[in-house]
């Protein structure tokens, strides 16, 4: 499958079937996620694979009751620290956060093209996932994602026009 075609087919999934992901599938999307691009090429950047059913039925609660966490035959929980990346993104802040979210979209892509589902969960209570996996303070959780194979084929979602989002040389 080509980039192009796993960009289009890319959707969130939120239901999973129970069937494992085999070995060779996951180390694929870890090996995509762990080749992404960071600022400075700092890879400030540490990911936790939960698959232990009673870790993910924690991190349901964690999540703000989203059921298909507990259901997903994997959770990567994508987390760095702040002080390890560049700092001066924009001039102002530091990039763990793009970073982070570069190297869990490899692993969306790559996922797709395995014939696997991914769900990015931003809502999620930091304090909670930490104490649950045992994260130290200092380290930020930046996002989750499940990953399994979808029970159903989600619907694509309208996207904006190519005309709405983008503009050449200037805002106006």
């Amino acid at each position: 499958m080509d980039i192009h075609q796993a960009i289009k087919e890319r959707k969130s999934v939120r239901r999973y079937r129970p069937d494992p992901v085999p070995a060779e599938k996951l180390a694929t999307v870890l090996d995509a996620m762990r080749l992404a691009p960071s600022g400075r090429n700092a890879q400030p950047w540490k990911f936790i694979v939960v698959r232990d059913a009673g870790l993910k039925e924690k991190l349901v609660e964690a999540c703000n009751g989203q059921r298909f966490v507990g259901e997903a035959p994997v959770v990567v929980v994508g987390c760095g620290w702040e002080q390890r990346a560049y700092s001066k993104m924009g001039g102002y802040w530091n990039s763990l956060s793009v970073d982070v979210a570069i190297a869990l979209d490899h692993l969306t892509l790559t996922a797709v093209a395995e014939g696997l589902g991914t769900c990015w969960i931003g809502s999620f209570k930091e304090d909670t996932v930490k104490e649950i996996l045992g994260i130290p303070q200092e380290v930020k959780v930046i996002a989750l994602m499940a990953l399994g194979y979808p029970a159903v084929e989600p619907e694509a979602k309208p996207r904006k026009s190519l005309e709405e989002v983008v503009v050449f040389d200037s805002w106006d």
